[in-house]
């Protein structure tokens, strides 16, 4: 059995593909949820072991789209224990 630790983290709309990219790459990551700052989820993307290179090109794009309609969001994230 897996067990699933959640984070957040606050970011502004500037850091927030930065803060994205490097979670990314992190790799144990199942899931990143954004919210607005009510916590209303404006964007989900769920991640697989098979997110690498140009299929992580889209998410990044969608991200940056959600950067630059917002100022401040928070950034959820599920993470998946490996053992």
């Amino acid at each position: 059995m897996t067990n699933h630790d959640k984070e957040e983290f606050r970011v502004t709309g500037e850091q927030l593909v930065q803060k994205v990219k490097e979670l990314i790459h992190e790799g144990n990551i199942r899931q990143i949820t954004i919210k607005d700052k009510d916590q209303n989820t404006i964007l989900s993307l769920p991640l697989t072991l098979s997110v690498i290179g140009s299929v992580a090109a889209p998410m990044i794009a969608a991200v940056g789209a959600v950067a630059a309609l917002i100022t401040e969001c928070t950034i959820s994230i599920e993470r998946k224990d490996i053992k």
